[in-house]
């Protein structure tokens, strides 16, 4: 991938960047390649015209991976799939010789990538990830893009249907695991994608503890 500027922002272009960017189209949809990209671009713009201080290799790595745990190749069966996606992206890391600090980084980034509440405060790409996520998927912070930028970011990834498709992408990473959905938005998809899916309720979880009282 060579260096392009999307909206003013430069995608990383180092040796780590352009291989995460060809894992992702090796083993991602068009979907969820357009989506990464305009993550990482919407991202770096919130830290942009936050002047926020981000490693944007490592924020790029992360978008590269956030939702490569949806997919056939990193999936498992017994995990949730951002963790799925946060162990890839760990162990990617790692084969490049980045320190302790920065595949924690990584793995945090991509894990709390659903989870609005905990995200925000955590560190910088770890914020801006979760930011970028929302603002595709939901338009969190929508106007808070120029008209041309939006534009011009479309352009270059287009969001290929992403309202119609994006709730069949996720169900088809968990699908063959709902139980893993327990108290993430996930189970949202569940609940949609199942007739008579009956999500787990934390209530009756501790009314019905083994605990005799």
């Amino acid at each position: 991938m060579s260096a392009n500027t999307i909206a003013g922002i430069e995608l990383p272009d180092s040796a780590m960047a352009q291989q995460s960017t060809e894992l992702l189209r090796t083993h991602g949809s068009e979907l969820l390649y357009n989506h990464s990209l305009r993550t990482f671009v919407f991202a770096a713009l919130h830290g942009k015209q936050h002047n926020i201080r981000y490693d944007a290799e490592l924020l790029y790595v992360s978008s590269m991976f956030h939702d490569l745990g949806l997919t056939a190749h990193y999936r498992s069966d017994d995990k949730r799939f951002e963790v799925d996606g946060a162990n890839a992206a760990r162990e990617f890391v790692r084969s490049h010789g980045l320190p302790p600090q920065s595949l924690q980084l990584v793995w945090d980034a991509v894990a709390l990538h659903t989870s609005p509440g905990i995200a925000e405060y955590k560190e910088p790409e770890v914020a801006l990830l979760n930011y970028g996520v929302a603002l595709d998927m939901v338009g969190k912070g929508y106007d808070h893009l120029t008209d041309q930028q939006r534009e011009e970011i479309i352009r270059e990834f287009p969001r290929s249907g992403l309202k119609q498709n994006m709730i069949s992408t996720f169900f088809d990473g968990f699908k063959h695991k709902p139980h893993t959905t327990y108290g993430s938005i996930n189970a949202d998809i569940c609940v949609c994608m199942i007739p008579g899916f009956q999500r787990g309720d934390f209530c009756e979880a501790i009314r019905h503890s083994p605990w005799a009282e």
